[in-house]
């Protein structure tokens, strides 16, 4: 491991086929090396221990009860994502400990979680600072042979909804982190991903970080990126999945991007998103299409209005209509990990409109077996592109594909969570349409 801290936030260039490099001083992410089951209560009990591991060391095994985490009390669902996304290297950790009938307080501190690698590649893990003081992490993957006096192309990197990491670190394996590792190594291009607040080694918390915030993250790290003595700016491309491939446009349209690859997008607002994905959730646990109608008309249009319209929580939608609180199955304050006022702002950005005005090339792809987003919407998007005039605009329909880049022989399987499989076509698919739009500068300029 090489780390490099240069004052200008820039590295300089290492010549090695294969290294991971730092240029900032931000703090490194550790990890529990345990797994746990959350308790009824409050606590989060210790399922599985790493030999040798900080919690091993001082003593924890198998059973034990995590109480509270310096001073803080353990429950399950954000507040335990929350603890674990800032568990950071080298800090003191005071641990309150349910053993049966004793309690203990125990003492850990935990080593930095392995930077990712990928030979021929430089990794480069560099940070900004938002608009709103956050210092968030980026990382850049840079091939051998582009440097400032050979600029070459680069994708930049919107992520989904959920608070997970982009970073690939040894180990991780999920469809996602194989797409991005795909893209870095097979495209021969510079690839930037960006950490929401706190995730990673960014500072913050992600799942009180609202839309405006995590927008504008992203728009400060292209900023970074447009600005890269290496980077051919002329030839940046934006590649959105799930949630980010439809801010994709939005980018293009802002920064002059030189494409658009959307995987897995949608076109409508939020509000209509969520009743469409309710009435298919529905049908696929087999209810008949009058209870559903029923349902839409009496409780998922209350809740969903209630808290996206009127801009309130689902703990006030349902404390003032208490009927509804059987519909819901988000928690009061926070949907999908988010808070409300993610979504309230979420609700207000223009998807469509974004779309719409699209000049850049752009591919789009969806999953037949994609319960998640819609059909319709990638084909609306097609429809309003060419009502338009946009002249490339591509759409494929995966065969067998879900919103999680697995092959399933239904979407209900996978909404059931059957394990599906990969096809190297999956990414493959994504790093051909990049090769071919970043190919030549498309001399699109920004609104």
């Amino acid at each position: 491991m090489i780390q490099s801290f240069l004052k200008t936030g820039l590295l300089a260039t290492l010549l090695l086929s294969s290294t991971a490099a730092f240029a900032d001083d931000l703090a490194r992410r550790a990890s529990w090396q345990a797994r746990f089951n959350p308790q009824e209560t409050s606590g989060m009990t210790i399922r599985e221990l790493t030999a040798g591991s900080p919690l091993a060391e001082a003593g924890l095994r198998v059973g034990d009860t995590i109480l509270k985490v310096n001073g803080q009390t353990a429950t399950s669902g954000p507040n335990w994502f929350d603890m674990t996304d800032a568990l950071m290297a080298g800090r003191p950790y005071e641990l309150l400990v349910r053993r049966g009938v004793d309690v203990l307080s125990v003492s850990a501190s935990f080593p930095p979680v392995a930077l990712e690698n990928h030979d021929g590649l430089e990794t480069i893990y560099d940070s900004i600072t938002s608009d709103y003081g956050i210092r968030q992490r980026v990382i850049i993957t840079r091939p051998e042979g582009i440097t400032a006096d050979a600029p070459g192309p680069a994708i930049f990197v919107l992520q989904g909804l959920s608070c997970s990491s982009i970073e690939a670190t040894p180990g991780r394996s999920s469809n996602y982190i194989r797409i991005l590792t795909d893209l870095a190594e097979q495209s021969g291009m510079i690839m930037m991903r960006v950490e929401k607040p706190g995730m990673g080694d960014s500072e913050g918390n992600c799942s009180e970080t609202d839309f405006r915030t995590e927008l504008n993250g992203y728009e400060v790290a292209l900023r970074k990126l447009q600005a890269l003595p290496y980077v051919d700016a002329g030839r940046i491309l934006v590649y959105g999945n799930s949630m980010g491939s439809a801010l994709a446009p939005y980018f293009a349209n802002k920064f002059g991007l030189n494409a658009v690859i959307s995987d897995g997008t949608y076109y409508r607002t939020w509000f209509e998103h969520m009743l469409e994905i309710e009435r298919r959730i529905k049908q696929m646990q087999g209810m008949d299409e009058s209870t559903i109608n029923d349902l839409i008309n009496r409780a998922y249009i209350p809740l969903y209005y209630g808290m996206l319209m009127e801009e309130k929580s689902y703990a006030d939608v349902i404390r003032e209509k208490p009927m509804l609180a059987e519909h819901n199955y988000h928690g009061p304050m926070h949907m999908y990990g988010r808070p409300m006022t993610f979504y309230h702002q979420m609700q207000d950005f223009d998807v469509a409109g974004n779309w719409q005005k699209l000049k850049a090339p752009v591919r789009i792809r969806w999953g037949t077996n994609d319960w998640i987003m819609s059909e319709y919407d990638s084909d609306m998007i097609m429809e309003v592109l060419t009502a338009a005039g946009h002249e490339n605009a591509e759409l494929y329909k995966y065969p067998g594909m879900d919103h999680w880049a697995t092959i399933h022989e239904s979407p209900a399987n996978s909404f059931g969570g059957k394990p599906g499989v990969w096809e190297d076509r999956i990414s493959g698919q994504l790093v051909e349409w990049a090769k071919d739009l970043n190919s030549q500068a498309n001399a699109l300029g920004a609104d």
